[in-house]
């Protein structure tokens, strides 16, 4: 069975549960699940129970679909993602992401927490994400293309939309969060990086580090899928000497603080959305 095939037998199954409809899609990353609380829940479905998912092994992940509202606007939610680091091949990891854009998903909003090798970005700063370094051995692209997903060759020039970057930076303003911009850089994991690799990633221009997202996006890219992606900072690994070990608990403690900043700024730009 091809991807095609396997993503609209997905699809098929999901629809035959319901028929709820909505354009854009949150992805719900590493200690946000709480934000899935805030859905006012038409339908749920569990990762494992949909046929070709895979399921998410990693603490803080709630391993589900959500079909519902957010501030009244409809939305699709993966209330957790999926990791290369967990095994999964960069097809299965964003598996996903083109079941929503088959789901009628236009607008992809993702989120994740990230460690932050920008001096001026601190534990608990939520920053939007403007562009993005690829260093995962693999690129969810690679093989026979599709040309029902998108072009062989897709340009990532406009990946970020400026669009949708621009109206998180003003709902940010109104609601007092200081909201800057990042470059994400997107490694395999799981191991944490070295001193030596947070002065070489600060050094070729990223801001954040993190083991996620860019996959995501560059499928989501691949389809045509207008893509806004907000990052918790989790701990900060420059300069060198303020580096101190890391948690996955402490990770999930901190974006626990900026959660509740991060709902009300989605809520509130899901509603000039609508």
């Amino acid at each position: 069975m091809t991807l095609f095939d396997q993503v609209q037998e997905t699809v098929s199954f999901i629809k035959k549960q319901t028929n709820f409809k909505a354009s854009i899609g949150v992805v719900l990353g590493t200690g946000l699940g709480e934000l899935s609380n805030h859905i006012e829940v038409v339908y749920e479905i569990q990762y494992k129970d949909i046929p070709h998912f895979p399921v998410s092994t990693v603490e803080s992940h709630k391993s589900k679909l959500i079909f519902g509202t957010l501030n009244n606007c409809p939305i699709i939610a993966m209330a957790g993602r999926f990791h290369y680091y967990e095994g999964y091949s960069m097809k299965e990891v964003t598996f996903p992401i083109r079941v929503l854009k088959f789901l009628g998903i236009q607008t992809l909003i993702q989120s994740n927490v990230s460690g932050s090798v920008n001096p001026n970005y601190d534990p608990g700063d939520i920053l939007v994400i403007r562009d993005h370094i690829n260093l995962h051995p693999e690129n969810p692209l690679r093989g026979e293309n599709d040309e029902r997903f998108g072009p062989r060759f897709p340009d990532m020039l406009k990946t970020y939309s400026k669009k949708l970057r621009s109206k998180m930076l003003s709902i940010g303003r109104k609601l007092n969060l200081n909201i800057k911009q990042a470059v994400y850089l997107s490694l395999q994991g799981p191991n944490l990086e070295t001193p030596a690799e947070y002065n070489y990633f600060h050094q070729i221009g990223a801001d954040l580090i993190g083991m996620s997202t860019v996959p995501e996006v560059i499928v989501a890219r691949h389809m045509g899928m207008e893509v806004c992606v907000l990052s918790i900072v989790s701990n900060k690994c420059y300069p060198i000497d303020e580096i101190t070990e890391t948690t996955i608990e402490e990770v999930i403690a901190i974006a626990a603080t900026a959660e509740p900043k991060l709902t009300a700024l989605i809520k509130a730009f899901l509603n000039e959305l609508t």
